[in-house]
């Protein structure tokens, strides 16, 4: 829950809020704060079943946390290939969209533009 924040930031955040509240009102603010985020959790528990379960069983074992964008770039971009052989050997660079291999002609006149 907190993997951009460190102990420091943590802490300026208690005390802003020990300001803020007051030390009477912060613990129950903080209790709040637990329940709300457990409802939220609850809440997105049951609607990601339900939509397995409306999708059908053709889809049902559909991870939707890899659906996630986050965990889509890191697992299709920063993660190895199964199939790709060890070692910088077999490093072969992936061609982007509109970059062409350097014996390819454009399709376009170079005279013209």
């Amino acid at each position: 829950m907190f993997n951009q924040l460190g102990w420091g930031e943590i802490s300026v955040l208690l005390v802003l809020g020990l300001f803020v509240f007051g030390p009477e009102r912060l613990p129950g603010m903080a209790a709040e704060a637990g329940k709300a985020l457990r409802r939220f959790r609850a809440y997105a528990k049951g609607m990601t079943d339900e939509l397995k379960t409306e999708l059908g069983p053709e889809v049902g074992d559909l991870d939707l946390a890899s659906l996630n964008p986050r965990t889509f770039v890191r697992k299709h971009l920063f993660e190895d290939d199964p199939d790709e052989a060890d070692g910088p050997a077999s490093y072969v660079p992936r061609q982007t969209a509109g970059q062409l291999p350097p014996t390819e002609v454009p399709p376009w006149d170079p005279e013209t533009t």
